[in-house]
């Protein structure tokens, strides 16, 4: 462990976010079992994707954001930073999906849907590397502290097996071949290697940010189960994307809450 603790902390970030996203990435593997899924199962996995996003968006970014600013700010200016970085995320979805509609490559509301559940899910990544990179970028040497920047790397790679379920399985049920759904879901994964290096290179500036971050990423999460995910499950069974909705919140709740 001594060694651990000695390699520079850009270092030790890597390798925390490597595995993080190297969880994101088993996640979205499974979508090559998809193929024996049929269409009412893939419809409930695209509404655990919703649950688990809408779970995400308050344990993982949202409550994380608050304990944050609580620390040295009063009760206004922690309501105000959640409150516009959330509207913020929604309104960035809302146009990203206007633009959208106006391309042709992403005509087809499809492929729009999953762009958006991607770039969600992407922009939810950046905050949480950013996490892990402050946390080992802001180590003074002693054991507990880096026991600590370890388990939240821990946790945030255990709940990001089932967020690479998120991108992966809703392009599946979207007619994307297996191996570029895959693809998009582990990608999703990889902007938490840059941003954990950035967080630990920049601990200060980046650590004066998280919480707009983590606001801003919520409201995009949100927006995107409220606008695609649950709209298009809901249309093929209330009954189904009802219990998959409740099943991934319930899911991600309970990891959010067990890893801290």
């Amino acid at each position: 462990m001594e060694w651990l603790m000695g390699l520079p902390p850009w270092i030790q970030a890597l390798f925390a976010t490597f595995f993080t996203y190297s969880m994101t990435a088993l996640g979205a593997a499974f979508v090559f079992l998809s193929k024996r899924c049929n269409v009412r199962v893939l419809n409930m996995m695209q509404g655990s994707a919703a649950g688990i996003m809408i779970a995400a968006s308050f344990f993982s970014l949202l409550l994380p954001a608050k304990e944050r600013l609580e620390a040295d700010s009063t009760a206004a200016t922690v309501a105000l930073v959640l409150a516009v970085g959330f509207l913020a995320g929604g309104f960035f979805i809302l146009l990203s999906n206007a633009g959208m509609a106006r391309l042709s490559v992403f005509s087809e509301e499809k492929k729009r849907s999953g762009a958006l559940t991607c770039f969600a899910i992407t922009l939810h990544n950046i905050p949480e590397g950013f996490a892990v990179g402050v946390a080992f970028g802001s180590l003074t040497g002693e054991y507990s502290a880096w026991i600590s920047a370890v388990m939240l790397a821990f946790g945030i790679g255990v709940q990001n097996f089932p967020e690479g379920l998120c991108v992966s399985m809703p392009l599946r049920k979207q007619g994307f071949s297996a191996g570029k759904a895959f693809f998009f879901g582990q990608f999703s994964g990889i902007v938490e290697i840059v941003a954990g290096v950035l967080g630990a290179v920049a601990v200060g500036f980046i650590s004066s940010l998280l919480p707009w971050a983590l606001a801003f990423s919520a409201g995009a999460m949100i927006a995107v189960s409220c606008t695609e995910l649950i709209p298009s499950c809901v249309a093929e069974g209330k009954i189904t994307a009802a219990c998959g909705v409740t099943f991934g919140f319930a899911l991600m709740m309970l990891l959010d809450v067990l890893l801290g």
